[in-house]
């Protein structure tokens, strides 16, 4: 099964990197795919999962919460304000706090929940005007912000650009992390995870090599 290669590539991607295994942890990005395939996953004892739509992630995953235990949710797409309560409702873990408003409004909001989802940070490390994340020379300054606010801060996260070597994104993440105190490392898709892994990834989000080519409407 894709799942079960992709576990095993993760494992010696970690070793061959001297790292120990289970470092990384593997989120399975269920973005536009059909629910069966997720629940063959699922059946296979996976339970990380990565989401790129509030909206989707809501008509998707209350079932499978009912009915299987220990579902770790991670919204990985970008965040718009409207959609925050809702996200802190339902995911665990947000990857895409990327603005000084969106870090105030996860915080005012997750306090009147009472709950409080794990934060990253993304960052524009290609500096691409088309892209989400923070700019490079602000990175400090919202880490500083979410440290202010109480967030739960585990790390950075990236997408390079399409047509760059993602190594050399990896590496800055990693330093920029290094250089905040940061351990966490969200960094690396189907095609780079394991030259991710190699520079630190703590979480790498794989879709379409765990469940096939993905199901646009």
């Amino acid at each position: 099964m894709p799942l079960q290669e992709i576990a095993q590539k993760v494992e010696k991607a970690e070793a061959t990197a001297g790292r120990p295994k289970g470092a990384t942890q593997l989120i399975a990005v269920s973005k536009v795919q059909p629910d069966e395939r997720v629940e063959a996953v699922l059946e296979q004892g996976h339970r990380v999962f990565g989401e790129n739509r509030v909206q989707e992630a809501q008509g998707r995953w209350p079932q499978f919460l009912e009915r299987f235990d220990g579902i770790e949710l991670h919204l990985i797409g970008p965040l718009q304000s409207n959609k925050v309560r809702a996200a802190i409702e339902l995911f665990d873990a947000i990857h895409t706090v990327d603005s000084e408003k969106l870090a105030r409004r996860i915080a005012m909001i997750g306090a009147d929940l009472g709950k409080m989802p794990d934060v990253f940070i993304q960052v524009n490390t290609g500096d691409e005007p088309q892209k989400a994340g923070v700019a490079l020379d602000d990175v400090d300054g919202l880490v500083a912000l979410c440290r202010e606010l109480n967030l739960p801060l585990k790390g950075l996260m990236c997408i390079p650009p399409a047509d760059e070597e993602p190594s050399l994104h990896f590496a800055l993440l990693a330093k920029i992390a290094k250089r905040n105190g940061l351990e966490g490392l969200s960094m690396g898709m189907s095609s780079d995870f394991e030259r991710a892994i190699a520079q630190g990834a703590t979480h790498v989000r794989v879709g379409s090599a765990i469940f096939g080519d993905r199901a646009y409407a």
